[in-house]
């Protein structure tokens, strides 16, 4: 799927309205922000799901066991197959108890037409996808978020509750205490409409400034 970013348009706005950040661009380099394509909603949310509070490394080992429970789905198996696995599959790859719990939630209501499709999101305003997806269990508004950013590549989304994006905007800023989220997105007002590349560049400040 198509980055629904102009990148070079985006990083001229943000030099323009942000010198800090401007000198933060330049420091780590091109944006090279790239989505998945193969997923779909299901996908990506039950992948968010097992991800959650946990290590990259033992998320992952987790979500290939889920899916490996499934060897005829090409990617990750579909909500009507979730529904149809006992919890004793799904408990045995892995997932805790929320977590399956969780996961089925999330495939009921894709079945039930309560989670957008890809193709139905792609012409949905953020916050009105942000609404629909929050009413799944285990999932609140910032897994909504990532999907905004890692799944559609929408350009203006800034998760100012992210920890990773705090502190990144400390280090970027030199800040002397974490902001709040309310400092975040009274300095990310002038980042719009590309927040979203802005965050990229914050998430990346932890690995750029000394």
């Amino acid at each position: 799927m198509a980055l629904e970013i102009d990148a070079p348009r985006a990083l001229s706005h943000l030099r323009a309205s942000d010198a800090e950040l401007g000198r933060l661009i330049d420091t780590i380099g091109p944006f090279d922000l790239e989505l998945p394509g193969d997923a779909s909603t299901f996908t990506a949310l039950a992948e968010a799901i097992v991800y959650q509070q946990l290590a990259p490394r033992a998320a992952a080992t987790i979500f290939q066991r889920f899916c490996a429970l499934f060897p005829d789905a090409p990617r990750c198996p579909t909500p009507e197959q979730v529904l149809g696995a006992t919890t004793e599959a799904l408990r045995a790859a892995g997932l805790s108890g929320a977590k399956e719990r969780a996961v089925r939630d999330l495939a009921q209501r894709s079945v039930d037409g309560e989670v957008p499709s890809l193709e139905e999101a792609r012409g949905m305003d953020g916050e009105a996808i942000v609404e629909r997806l929050v009413r799944v269990r285990g999932i609140g508004r910032w897994t909504a978020e990532m999907f905004l950013i890692f799944t559609l590549g929408r350009a203006d989304v800034l998760p100012a509750d992210d920890y990773g994006l705090r502190r990144g905007f400390q280090l970027a800023f030199g800040t002397e205490a974490m902001p709040t989220r309310q400092e975040v997105a009274e300095r990310g007002a002038r980042w719009a409409p590309y927040r979203t590349v802005a965050s990229w560049y914050l998430w990346r400040a932890r690995e750029a400034v000394p």
